[in-house]
């Protein structure tokens, strides 16, 4: 991720990464809409605000063309990814909130400087093909944030059910890692693709570990996303 803030990023390496997105945010949304009248989901879900599956879609088509859908190509930590999405969207779907709060505040606090990043680094003249840095539904992101974060904390959990929370938003930070970390791996493989006060809510103990990262932008600071379960809890 530093390259990538560096301007280090090349276009296969930028079609890599929206196949590994479209995957995890298909599925994620797939259990969100599922799971959007659990009382642990409902207060977090904001489709018509943050949804990425059209402006990904969109992203694809630009670049692979009409049948993008048969040249997805996603590397094994993706695909895990996924699975753990679709096995907490059946088994416990309080646990979605971790990957929502993950995904969705990381890529709305980085997005509009990740999408200066990479048009300028692809010499791109126009901004197609750069619509899932785009939140055209959230109009204040700090706002947006704010509130995001608040309805986070009014979601009602026992003290197992939090420790658990927070332990799926570690397991979460993992998967980025992996995922990113496969992102590394499949670059070399391209070819195929150019053709309260004791009692802090949940969304502040995160906030706390994110605003840590003081090496980067505050702006992209929620895309280090979650560190050690001993810091959270």
């Amino acid at each position: 991720m530093q390259r990538y803030q560096k301007g280090q990023i090349t276009l296969p390496q930028y079609k890599i990464l929206l196949c590994s997105l479209y995957e995890i945010y298909k599925t994620l949304e797939e259990q969100l809409d599922k799971n959007s009248s659990h009382p642990a989901v409902a207060p977090i879900y904001f489709p018509q605000e943050l949804s990425r599956m059209e402006s990904l879609q969109s992203d694809l088509e630009h670049f692979f063309g009409s049948d993008w859908r048969k040249r997805v190509i996603v590397s094994a930590a993706t695909h895990r990814y996924a699975e753990r999405l679709r096995q907490v969207g059946r088994e416990s779907p309080e646990l979605l909130v971790a990957h929502a709060y993950t995904r969705y505040l990381g890529d709305l606090s980085g997005g509009q400087v990740l999408g200066k990043i990479t048009q300028k680094s692809l010499g791109l003249s126009s901004k197609e093909g750069l619509s899932f840095f785009s939140f055209p539904g959230v109009s204040s992101p700090n706002r947006f944030k704010q509130l995001y974060r608040s309805r986070l904390d009014s979601i009602e959990l026992t003290e197992e059910q939090r420790v658990v929370l927070l332990q799926e938003a570690v397991d979460a930070f993992e998967f980025n890692i992996q995922v990113r970390k496969g992102f590394i791996v499949q670059t070399d493989h391209v070819a195929s693709l150019t053709n309260n006060s004791t009692r802090t809510g949940v969304s502040e103990k995160i906030r706390r570990i994110t605003s840590q990262f003081t090496s980067e932008p505050a702006t992209l600071r929620d895309r280090n996303w979650f560190t050690l379960r001993t810091k959270l809890l």
